[in-house]
């Protein structure tokens, strides 16, 4: 059987910093409306305050509730912070780790995220695991030893097996917001490069792992991208707040 056919399409929508009372509620709805006929697996990553919201909007629906970030830790003296507990409160089944905005922004290192990947599977969440290099690591042919560093850290962390609950997803951090575009063939040569890292270690595991590409898909290049053979979806930022362009995305699985 073909191992693409064994895996379901997937298409995360990352709102990132961006949502209202009004806009969640509006957002969601027509996502809710046009849903019907789309077989992909929809999750959607809502800001912390917002989960609540979306957890009543789409109670009895096929969509699936996640969270953005977590901290390694259950609980504490952390100001500011939220646990998988937490996050597992409000309904949520999967939690974005390791995106390039965290990793860039806010320092966190490939052994944080791999602690972060722990504290999800560890509390029942599904982490989508973020992968990717920068402009000047692609640029100085750094591309596949930046993304074995950061996925060999979690599977020291995690073990392999733990990837029969991981959804990975390559960001090329090069093509988010900067005007140059990644082939088709660009982003299916790093997804089959991390399907053969997987492989490695278990050949079982990397036929099921979903890969999600998270570089700048949109209802243009959607098709032409999950038809690839080791794209298996996307984890969409600016369409994910449009509801008919998330939708356009979600339907090309």
């Amino acid at each position: 059987m073909n191992a693409k056919k064994m895996r379901k399409t997937i298409v995360a929508g990352n709102w990132k910093m961006n949502a209202s009372k009004d806009s969640v509620e509006s957002l969601v709805t027509d996502i809710l409306l046009g849903a019907s006929d789309v077989s992909a697996e929809i999750i959607v990553c809502a800001p912390f305050p917002y989960l609540s919201q979306v957890e009543v909007l789409i109670e009895g629906s096929s969509l699936m509730l996640g969270a953005q970030n977590l901290n390694v830790n259950a609980s504490g003296a952390f100001t500011g912070e939220v646990s998988a507990e937490m996050i597992k409160d409000f309904g949520a089944n999967h939690v974005i780790v390791g995106h390039s905005e965290r990793r860039s922004l806010y320092g966190e290192t490939s052994e944080i995220v791999a602690e972060k990947t722990k504290a999800a599977i560890d509390s029942g969440l599904t982490p989508i695991l973020c992968l990717g290099e920068s402009l000047d690591q692609r640029e100085s042919g750094k591309t596949e030893s930046v993304v074995s560093e950061q996925l060999n850290k979690v599977i020291k962390m995690v073990g392999i097996e733990a990837f029969n609950n991981i959804i990975v997803a390559y960001e090329p951090v090069w093509a988010i917001g900067t005007g140059m575009t990644a082939t088709p063939e660009q982003a299916q040569a790093v997804h089959k490069f991390i399907r053969d890292l997987l492989a490695s270690s278990s050949q079982d595991i990397a036929d099921k792992t979903a890969i999600l590409y998270g570089g700048s898909m949109n209802a243009s290049n959607a098709v032409e991208l999950i038809s690839c053979a080791d794209i298996d979806g996307g984890l969409i930022g600016g369409a994910a707040l449009k509801a008919e362009d998330f939708l356009q995305i979600c339907k090309a699985g």
